[in-house]
């Protein structure tokens, strides 16, 4: 019988989310709703000491405004397999720590930290530098491998502090297939004995991760490429459990890279290049340390997510522009790359772009309707919605139209002087001043109404529109950049456009 689909993301709540772990989210979520199943939210934190005050509440915070909606887990409401954070699972993993070692898949190691630093001390200092707790060093250290049977129940009973180590088989190849990378091969004589089980009762991620993607049912096992190392431990314990009929398909992810130079991309990248590393801003509850996010850059979600899906995946066809219905319906994990993806912030901006301008003008309108307050302007819903129509192919982010149609809203800041002093000259300054008359009196003070009144004017007077036209752009915005002049008239008004042209007169001729 096929199993229903069920994927999971299982972050640990060590600090900020970084957009690669949004990428593992998402890819997890739309090949869940690709396939009819259910996407999980899952805390691991099993790693107390590394803990981080807020970092579980931005997971979920991120998630949300992401749209990428689990089906069950912390902050989405339990499902049959709850808790969903690990600490509170915790009474529950003793029970196949001492399944593994009663099978002798497991073994119990009294070694104190400072002894395990005194070995890699030792090591290192005969030239082998990354010394392993394996097959071959267990038989040395103090263990229930090497210790005999006596002891090491003295030592229990006597409340020695211990923990669970991973028996790793001595020169064994484990294969297992990834469906990203196809098949992967790795040798036990590489790999350590894992700690599974901590001295405080507290599994390590290996343990806790292995059993509760058992006992959730979990499918597909999608994860960073930084956790291929890891999988041929996790398929060792899923054939020690006897559970390797049910094993989850595994694919590693590949990284996202730097924009420029080799290696992951990385927040420092982020900072020493201008653009945000995380979802949502980030604040550090020790250092106090502000970390920028995409959301209060201004970024829409949905292009935020449509950008970051491609790092990595190709739909198989030109779209570029997706709906997430659309990012399910192509998905599949046979496109997703298998080389690194690199980060490039100006295609972030274009897609950010793109959805601005996709957005409805009424809608846009009020989306910036907070900015624009702040800023002190007076919001008027209809003229707002024309003013976003006019602008909201020059904007990038949404706050840029709080920003960049400033002159909408005041009087103009300043001005080209360079376009002044090219184009203000005899004949057409001693007749500009008639423009202003033409905009009071004009009868028909539609944008055509107002353009062909302006033309008869310009071949009245022996003029180019060259010769004009650039002038009274700068008049009304300061800048050759903006939208039709006849438009910006019409949604200035009368009164407002000839006033401003007024005074923008009046300051070309101390130019």
């Amino acid at each position: 019988m096929e199993r229903k689909v069920r994927v999971r993301y299982a972050p640990s709540p060590t600090g900020p989310q970084h957009m690669g772990g949004v990428r593992t989210a998402l890819y997890n979520y739309l090949l869940a709703k690709k396939l009819g199943g259910d996407f999980i939210l899952r805390i691991e934190d099993t790693d107390q000491n590394r803990f981080v005050p807020g970092a579980e509440q931005y997971i979920i915070d991120s998630l949300k405004w992401c749209g990428i909606t689990p089906n069950e887990g912390i902050g989405f409401g339990d499902g049959p397999h709850a808790p969903y954070r690990q600490s509170e699972r915790k009474p529950m993993y003793k029970k196949y720590s001492d399944m593994l070692l009663e099978s002798g898949h497991a073994y119990i190691a009294f070694d104190t930290p400072e002894e395990l630093d005194q070995m890699r001390a030792n090591a290192t200092a005969q030239g082998v530098p990354n010394w392993q707790y394996s097959a071959v060093t267990r038989q040395y250290m103090k263990n229930s491998t090497s210790l005999p049977a006596d002891e090491v129940k003295a030592r229990i009973d006597r409340g020695d502090q211990y923990v669970v180590r991973f028996k790793m088989p001595r020169n064994e190849d484990v294969k297992f297939h990834d469906l990203i990378r196809s098949w992967v091969t790795f040798n036990t004589s590489q790999l350590d004995d894992k700690v599974l089980m901590k001295h405080d009762g507290m599994p390590t991620y290996h343990l806790a991760n292995v059993v509760d993607d058992y006992l959730m049912q979990i499918t597909h096992v999608i994860r960073g490429e930084e956790w291929l190392s890891s999988a041929p431990l996790h398929v060792l314990l899923y054939r020690a459990f006897g559970w390797e009929e049910v094993m989850p398909n595994f694919a590693h992810l590949s990284l996202i890279l730097k924009p420029d130079g080799n290696g992951k991309l990385s927040k420092r990248d982020g900072d020493r290049l201008g653009f945000p590393s995380f979802p949502l801003t980030w604040i550090d509850p020790e250092t106090k340390e502000v970390s920028s996010g995409y959301r209060e850059r201004g970024y829409l979600p949905e292009a935020f997510i449509n950008f970051i899906a491609l790092l990595g995946w190709n739909p198989g066809n030109d779209i570029e522009i997706m709906s997430k219905e659309e990012m399910i319906n192509f998905f599949s994990l046979e496109k997703v790359h298998k080389a690194g993806a690199r980060f490039d912030f100006e295609k972030a901006k274009w897609f950010n772009q793109q959805y601005v301008k996709r957005i409805p003008d009424d809608v846009l309108a009020e989306q910036i309707k907070d900015a624009l307050v702040a800023k002190g302007y007076t919001y008027e819903k209809a003229y707002v919605t024309e003013y976003c129509r006019l602008m909201k192919d020059r904007a990038v982010f949404l706050n840029d139209l709080s920003e960049i149609g400033y002159y909408f809203f005041e009087d103009v800041k300043t001005f080209d002087t360079d376009t002044i002093k090219k184009k203000f000259v005899t004949p057409v300054k001693d007749k500009l001043n008639e423009v202003v008359d033409l905009i009071t009196n004009c009868e028909d003070f539609s944008v055509t109404g107002l353009e062909t009144a302006f033309k008869a004017w310009v071949a009245a007077n022996g003029f180019k529109i060259g010769d004009v036209m650039p002038l009274l752009r700068v008049a009304l915005a300061g800048t050759m950049q903006g939208p039709p002049v006849f438009e910006m008239i019409h949604l200035l008004g009368k009164d407002k456009s000839a006033e401003r042209l007024k005074k923008s007169l009046s300051y070309f001729e101390t130019v």
